[in-house]
């Protein structure tokens, strides 16, 4: 699949995906934590294979049973 045809969300549809605030994100993103992003323009935007990527990662790393 060609780059430009991947789906790129928003930082409003990522939080809705994972569950946390916008500010979040943008603090995630200032501290170079949680998904990938870059600048299309003014706004932030997120390849949707590389959060799908990010949360697999982080389910990984947590051992199993923990809360």
């Amino acid at each position: 699949m060609d780059k430009l045809q991947q789906r790129l969300l928003t930082r409003a549809e990522v939080a809705q995906l994972l569950g946390v605030e916008e500010k979040t994100l943008r603090n995630w993103r200032w501290r170079s934590y949680g998904p990938p992003s870059f600048r299309v323009g003014k706004g932030v935007r997120y390849r949707a294979q590389e959060v799908d990527r990010w949360v697999a990662q982080q389910e990984a790393s947590e051992p199993r049973g923990a809360a």
